[in-house]
């Protein structure tokens, strides 16, 4: 039965309440969940989702159960206390809006009972999802529960010093539980509880067979909870700057800085405990110390960390750091300097650490003396493969005096220099080097010094350069602002938008008297993975070529491995540049199926161009050697529109409605002319094709057809009412594809399985600027990128609207966004490229780093709440026991640290004793058990079953094309000065996701 009850005394704030209806659920009526025995007969994936399911079931029951445990083991007893522990008035804060989550869960829990109840008939959970967590009660409670958190931890931990009675009830009622899990342990499981959901619901998408009842349900709970989990960290993430902000203006003696961190134009983009470590002249470690180093979106300040307290209390509830800051510089006076970078830059060295200026002490670093011997063995090794040659040409014959010795000569350099090579990156992955601009000397001229820091792990260096670089371009005048949103209220705006780092010019070289089509066509080759530089760009290659009402094509070959574009080759074809595909080589990995429209050969990198006279060609090299290797032609002559690849097949569209199929013979490397076959696909033009795992989406007119796998067969579908009307750009995320078209400024999302129609925008209407009497938008361009819907228009202006990261329904529900940085005609493209940090890169090499890991014996390491990186599946640290801390986990690595059995497609009898509930493990973190940071807690044992896990970097960046560059004014179309006129490319860069 339900029994209403009297409002809890949080509802006394003046907020809202007539959405909760406080109930109990008595456990007669509505008893637990409890699935069904198997039934017979059910298949691999029947047998999986019902694990998966009885995994939900356990992890929601343990999960109301710790929230009840909550209330009734330490709300209530202290309420009812006598003697009070603690007066009610301290005691609601704590549990502030605890009583309305394990309302929201107890109803969700009676509806999971009846889904279950009919599961073996319906399998169907995706909708219970939609329906129980799209409500806005629900985002409402979570966020004041998430908000309220580190206010509730610090009020225990200020109770836990000046009360020991409160101490001590707290350590009574872990050592009493079963489980000895303390009342953080149990208080951080609602922050950790929709990114649990969301593990398990990916778990049982993966095992949700195609055109399965549950899968469109499934997904868009995905993309509920998704958007649910990211709300909330972008609240947690404001609500911890501001407080980490304000700790540090408290601390701060200088008038003039204390000022600036308390105006509202600064924004704290990342905060770290580094080791700041000093050096003596024969590369020893003279001293290192803790500093608390701050990112600011315009200065850089290092501090001191000052941990002051009662001893006797100190050593359970350290009190929170106070700082006093040891210097801060303008961050266009900071520099990160890599190894090697210094060679050439001797007066660097001239202070170390805490010298004061115009000290005549010499610093001379560990590196430079390994970047000065790696050049020293590449001098030997010029010299002796000069003496190889000259060994070459002697007459006579002479022992050990001959080629082979020579080269084992020049063999043995080589494996000395990538020795040296590995010993150098190893010492560059953790030690953050800075020069910073000091104040002047007493002669008036500037002085830098070095900075050296030691970050707990190469990933956090990492995501120090990257800030610092998008920080400083931050601040150019192009980006100052470089987006524009006029609903934005500036409470939930991202560290970085995409920041405008480059522009440059495309087909310059052409003479004056001919004129070039604005019409460009984009490439790109990524070589996957790569090495760590100072602006951590992705690397490869862009090729953009020209179309248009011109006799002849040019491409142009721009290098992407420099700070700015750099165009490094151009080529001329026969005829206008209509599309290009780059086909990168295919993977000999076993993971990819034996399937004819999937399968692998050993077919080089190569990119294909077609061309306005029918012709397809092939460039077997994407960089500046380029060479054509074939030269493919259908039988009509028919305009190449657009061209798509998979494995081993080549999709051509072509203007008279049909597509050209090439693909390859067995063991073969190119497409063979020969092997083409033609589908026809309508009478109007196609206009763009889309690839899905096992299937292509070719446009024509207002439907979309699509040809399934090697066997060709079609299936069309309309997506736009006006049969005059084209579609003109497809591209897809998750379980959905954005379609825009010819005429009008909507977009539209389908389903890629139902084919549903899910969604329409009008772009103009999300456009955040003033634009009165122009026509509508027409959409030229789409992209979807790293959580961003790019959406390039006719008049040049550039919009991105936010849709879901992960597997779910891509629905636009947030804010657009309006770039300041427009072209001056139609985008004519926008295409992204990435690449991943090698995943050496990211591995601490522990010999290299032992003298100068300095504190590196502390079992602990430290991040800022602000970064909200990924974190592990439950709390725990990761290998080591060195886990970031952050307090808001919303992307857990598997489903390894949830409760429960692990998933398994074996019965019971799976079960192992060593992987039981982590509910009855050693709990992740102490009340009374803080590390120097208050934001921060002690890590328990790391889960080991996560421990092969890598951690990944991906960088990433969008090119846009299009005719000139000009900037907006702020709430208005009109122009700020056009710059110019001529072709050109605009490059984004995002902020390095980890």
């Amino acid at each position: 039965r339900l029994h209403p009850r009297k409002p809890p005394l949080e509802a006394t704030d003046n907020r809202d309440d007539a959405g909760y209806l406080d109930v109990a659920v008595s456990d007669v009526k509505h008893p637990p969940v409890q699935l069904s025995p198997m039934p017979e007969g059910l298949s691999s994936q029947q047998v999986v989702r019902r694990h998966i399911l009885g995994s939900i079931i356990q992890s929601e029951r343990s999960y109301l159960e710790s929230l009840r445990r909550i209330l009734e083991e330490y709300q209530s007893p202290l309420l009812e206390a006598n003697p009070r522990i603690l007066s009610p008035r301290k005691i609601q804060p704590v549990f502030y809006r605890l009583r309305e989550i394990t309302q929201c869960h107890s109803m969700f829990q009676i509806a999971l009972a009846s889904r279950v109840a009919e599961w073996d008939s319906s399998e169907k959970i995706g909708d219970l999802f939609v329906a129980s967590f799209s409500k806005s009660m629900v985002l409402d409670v979570y966020s004041d529960y998430v908000n309220n958190f580190t206010n509730a931890m610090a009020l225990i931990k200020k109770a836990c010093m000046s009360k020991p009675a409160f101490l001590e009830f707290l350590k009574m009622k872990q050592a009493s539980s079963v489980d000895r899990i303390t009342l953080y342990g149990l208080m951080v499981k609602p922050i950790q509880r929709f990114p649990q959901f969301i593990l398990l619901l990916q778990d049982m998408l993966k095992n949700t067979p195609k055109g399965h009842v549950d899968c469109l349900p499934l997904q868009l709970a995905l993309t509920e909870l998704e958007m649910l989990a990211e709300k909330l960290n972008e609240q947690k993430r404001v609500a911890d700057q501001i407080a980490e902000t304000q700790q540090l203006a408290r601390s701060v003696s200088d008038r003039s800085l204390s000022k600036q961190l308390n105006s509202d134009q600064g924004s704290l983009v990342l905060c770290e405990t580094l080791i700041e470590t000093v050096y003596g002249e024969r590369g020893q470690v003279l001293k290192s110390k803790e500093r608390k180093v701050f990112l600011f979106n315009d200065i850089l300040i290092c501090a001191n960390i000052n941990v002051k307290g009662p001893l006797d209390i100190s050593s359970l509830v350290p009190v929170g750091p106070k700082y006093t800051v040891k210097w801060s510089a303008p961050l266009l006076q900071v520099q990160v300097v890599e190894v090697g970078q210094e060679a050439s830059q001797e007066t660097l060295f001239q202070l170390g650490g805490a010298k004061h200026p115009g000290s005549a002490w010499k610093v001379i670093l560990g590196p430079p003396r390994l970047y000065q011997e790696l050049q020293d063995l590449q001098h030997d090794l010029s010299v002796v493969e000069e003496v190889t040659l000259l060994v070459g040409t002697l007459q006579g014959t002479y022992q050990n005096l001959n080629t082979t010795v020579a080269q084992d000569w020049c063999l043995a350099l080589q494996r000395l220099i990538r020795i040296k090579e590995d010993q150098l990156q190893s010492a560059n992955k953790c030690r953050l080097r800075l020069q910073v601009l000091g104040r002047p000397d007493k002669s008036g001229r500037p002085v830098s010094f070095m900075v050296v820091f030691n970050t707990p792990s190469p990933l956090s260096k990492i995501s120090w350069v990257n800030r610092l670089h998008l920080a400083q371009i931050a601040q150019r005048e192009e980006n100052t602002p470089g987006w524009f949103c006029a609903e934005d209220e500036g409470k939930t705006m991202s560290p970085f938008w995409p920041l405008l780092a480059c522009r440059v010019p495309v087909f310059t070289t052409k003479s004056s008297d001919r004129k070039v089509s604005s019409s460009l066509k984009p490439a790109l080759h990524n070589p996957g993975q790569f090495s760590a530089g100072c602006t951590l760009l992705p690397q490869g290659y862009l090729w953009v070529a020209s179309g248009g009402d011109v006799t002849q094509g040019q491409v142009e070959i721009f290098s992407l491995n420099r700070p700015t574009l750099r165009p490094v080759k151009s080529l001329q074809v026969g005829a206008p540049v209509r599309c290009l595909e780059y086909v990168p080589e295919p993977r000999t990995s076993e993971e990819v199926e034996a399937v004819a429209f999937r399968s692998s050969t050993g077919v080089g990198n190569t990119i294909c161009l077609g061309l306005d006279d029918g012709s397809i060609l092939v460039y077997g090299s994407v960089n500046t050697e380029a060479q054509c290797l074939l030269n493919l032609r259908n039988p009509h002559s028919c305009p190449v529109l657009c061209l798509k690849h998979c494995t081993n097949f080549l999709f051509a569209g072509l203007r008279d409605g049909t597509m050209m199929v090439y693909g390859r013979s067995n063991g073969g490397t190119l497409w063979e002319p020969d092997s083409s076959r033609t589908v026809i696909v309508g009478p109007e033009p196609v206009r763009t094709l889309l690839l899905l795992e096992d299937s292509m989406w070719a446009s024509c007119a207002n439907s979309v057809t699509i040809i399934e796998g090697s066997s060709l067969a079609t299936q069309r579908f309309e997506v736009h009412p006006d049969p005059m009307v084209t579609v003109a750009h497809m591209v897809r995320a998750g379980g959905g594809v954005w379609m825009a078209f010819s005429e009008g400024s909507s977009i539209r999302l389908f389903h890629t399985e139902t084919l549903e129609h899910l969604q329409e925008i009008n772009i103009s209407t999300r456009v955040s600027l003033h634009n009165p009497g122009q026509k509508s938008m027409r959409v030229t361009s789409l992209l979807i990128h790293q959580g961003l819907l790019w959406v390039g228009t006719v008049q040049g202006i550039i919009i991105t609207l936010p849709v879901p990261k992960l597997e779910g329904i891509p629905k636009i529900t947030g804010k657009g966004m309006t770039s300041l940085n427009a072209h001056c005609g139609p985008v004519d493209f926008l295409v992204a490229t990435s690449s991943t940090l090698s995943p050496e890169l990211l591995k601490r090499d522990s010999v290299a780093d032992g003298p100068d890991s300095a504190c590196g014996e502390e079992d602990r390491s430290y991040s800022s709440s602000q970064e909200s990186l990924p974190q592990s599946g439950s709390s725990q640290g990761e290998g080591g026991g060195k886990g970031r801390g952050v307090l808001l986990q919303y992307r857990l690595r598997s489903t390894s640290g949830l409760p429960g059995r692990p998933l398994t497609v074996r019965g019971d009898e799976a079960s192992d004793s060593s992987l039981e509930s982590l509910e009855h493990s050693l709990e992740d973190g102490s009340i009374y058990e803080f590390s120097g940071d208050p934001e921060m807690w002690v890590q328990g044992r790391p889960c080991e079953r996560d421990g092969g896990r890598r951690d990944r970097g991906i960088s990433a960046a969008v090119i846009s094309g299009g005719r000139g560059f000009h900037r907006l004014r702020e709430g208005t179309t009109e122009r700020a000065g056009v710059e110019s006129s001529e072709t050109t490319l605009m490059m984004w860069e995002l902020p390095l996701t980890v």
